[in-house]
């Protein structure tokens, strides 16, 4: 519910400004900033760690549900060891990287919970459309958003800060064609594991990024 909630209320609290990051960070900001590779490394890696943690620590049950929070955990790796370290991004504020921290470690211990300790799927669950809709869409969405983040990256030579509109890839159909991919993933993760906190997680993503999709078409 929280996450239900906070979504909607970033959602129209998000139309007319946006976050400090990217092409939205302006020199005007105040306080201390933090190279794109170390904020985005710092504030993705507790979505991945503490799933992990509590995985390896704490008493899960058995069954699907661990499975299905690696695809949660799998996405956050790539955000994480691999996006944060190739990313070309501007500096970032320390305040948004912070609350990005806070954000993941809740966000991350909740389906983590969810899915190792509360959640129980039956064997008819591997059978079910929902699972393998849920999974196709899942990997089809990480496809585009890493696509989509590779084409980015390689917009603009070094030393270049002219804004390029990016081409090729799901960019020919959408203008914020990495937001779409992410959005894609956690519908399909929604799907997938049939449950309102990831449902709840799905809105919520949908609420913040897309947004700043419809202002990267504008």
């Amino acid at each position: 519910m929280i996450f239900i909630l906070g979504g909607t209320a970033f959602f129209f609290g998000d139309r007319e400004t946006m976050g400090p990051y990217g092409r939205y960070m302006t020199g005007g900001f105040p306080g201390m900033t933090c190279p794109a590779k170390v904020g985005w490394f710092f504030q993705e890696l507790p979505a991945f760690l503490v799933p992990v943690l509590l995985f390896l620590t704490t008493e899960s049950n058995p069954g699907l549900g661990r499975y299905l929070l690696g695809t949660y955990c799998l996405h956050y790796f790539q955000r994480t060891f691999i996006y944060a370290l190739l990313t070309r991004g501007r500096p970032m504020p320390v305040s948004t990287v912070i609350s990005a921290i806070i954000f993941c470690s809740m966000c991350g211990w909740l389906q983590a919970h969810y899915l190792l300790h509360c959640r129980q799927y039956d064997e008819t669950w591997l059978m079910d459309i929902r699972l393998t809709a849920g999974l196709l869409i899942f990997l089809l969405g990480m496809g585009i958003n890493i696509h989509s983040d590779h084409i980015l990256r390689n917009l603009r030579k070094s030393g270049e800060n002219t804004y390029k509109i990016p081409r090729g890839g799901m960019f020919e159909y959408v203008s914020g064609a990495n937001f779409f991919g992410e959005i894609l993933e956690w519908s399909g993760y929604a799907i997938a594991t049939w449950s309102l906190p990831t449902f709840a997680f799905a809105y919520f993503t949908m609420c913040s990024i897309g947004p700043r999709a419809y202002y990267h078409h504008r």
